[in-house]
């Protein structure tokens, strides 16, 4: 299947669907309305429709043969907290949340799939379309899969895409293995004794205690860790204090960890918080580390990551299929779906122009929506192979 085989009158309504989800974004676990869109299309094309997986997850399943393979297919639907500064038509209509990593094309592609695969396409077998909620900071391919996804639509491949601003249109970007990151996040707060500016003998100065806290935590990358073990340390914040004539009491930071190896996030954790808690001692004061283990490494499955490279290069040919020379430091919550079923997770490029992932301007390019589709239903024509 070709993108220019999608119908004219499927793809303008694709292209209205998607940006009616981009005006209207929700924030993950509150995907109501996408969630309803969604199981209503879903429904109008034969699909069995399920819903409440973490709380506003949808399933569809179309079944066509007697094939007994079952594939899945997933979509996240959740938009970002960040104020949109597009200024299109179509921009969000909800103060202060916006469709920031494309996840209205990445479901909208996906529904124009489901019309495919409903429509145009013949297979031998089961094909699950899962719309998730909850990828950017709650982890809900993690509560769908606790709460019983697998169990109840059993697969024997799963797959994920995501578009990729700055790479040509419709290029894909696969790798075998560690494709994505493990995120993990620490706030460190550092009490020591406030006073005067003026009279700081008289204090246990948690500023001068964070201040060497951060830049002890460089070595933890430099010094730590074998320099061939791909990780990142990052304080993204520093709080405290509030005149320049007060030392106060503490301080706050929030440190983000990127790695792949299990081993060497264990060692990062260690790690940190023996160095915070002896800067914060050689300063006379105390420190207490909240470490949260958030998203896990996304790891690739070798066959289905082939299966992927093997449609793709059919369906844009090879100078369009190209391998990561390393992986993303991002991080992925469908993580969880790879470690319960196979499956493979990859980049599609979305053109060389506009603004990155998560930036207020950001909007994804509706090019991608009939190529995105398309592949989709060659993807499953290919995993469930009619007679």
């Amino acid at each position: 299947m070709h993108p220019s085989d999608l119908p004219p009158d499927h793809l303008s309504a694709l292209v209205a669907l998607r940006r009616d989800l981009h005006a209207h974004p929700e924030i993950g676990l509150t995907e109501v309305r996408t969630a309803e869109i969604v199981a209503r299309e879903l429904a109008s094309l034969g699909y069995a429709v399920d819903r409440g997986l973490a709380a506003t997850g949808v399933v569809g399943t179309l079944r066509k043969g007697s094939g007994r393979r079952a594939v899945g297919l997933r979509a996240d639907m959740d938009a970002l907290p960040i104020a949109e500064e597009t200024n299109l038509p179509y921009a969000s209509r909800t103060a202060g949340v916006m469709h920031a990593c494309g996840h209205d094309g990445h479901t909208a592609t996906l529904l124009g799939a489901a019309k495919l695969l409903a429509e145009r396409c013949a297979f031998d077998g089961t094909v699950h379309l899962i719309f998730q909620p909850a990828e950017e900071n709650v982890g809900g391919a993690r509560i769908m899969v606790e709460e019983g996804l697998f169990r109840r639509f059993p697969y024997d491949a799963v797959y994920a895409l995501h578009n990729e601003p700055g790479r040509p249109l419709g290029q894909f970007a696969l790798r075998d293995g560690p494709i994505m990151a493990a995120v993990d996040e620490a706030t460190v707060t550092v009490q020591g004794l406030g006073g005067h500016g003026a009279e700081p003998q008289d204090t246990r100065d948690s500023i001068v205690a964070g201040a060497s806290i951060v830049m002890a935590l460089q070595t933890v990358v430099s010094r730590t860790v074998h320099p061939m073990d791909p990780i990142v340390l990052t304080v993204g914040a520093f709080n405290g204090g509030s005149a320049s004539n007060v030392i106060p009491d503490r301080v706050a930071l929030v440190l983000g960890m990127r790695s792949f190896d299990p081993a060497v996030r264990d060692l990062l954790e260690r790690r940190i918080r023996d160095l915070v808690t002896a800067q914060a001692a050689s300063y006379g004061c105390t420190a207490v580390v909240d470490y949260q283990r958030s998203y896990d490494a996304t790891v690739n499955h070798p066959v289905e990551t082939e299966t992927v490279r093997r449609v793709a290069r059919r369906f844009a040919g090879p100078d369009q299929v190209v391998e990561m020379a390393r992986p993303s430091m991002g991080s992925e919550d469908f993580a969880y779906m790879l470690k319960v079923v196979p499956g493979s997770y990859f980049f599609l490029g979305a053109g060389m122009v506009g603004k990155p992932l998560h930036h207020p301007g950001f909007d994804f390019n509706d090019a991608l929506l009939p190529i995105g589709a398309t592949f989709w239903a060659s993807l499953v024509a290919e995993e469930l192979r009619a007679a």
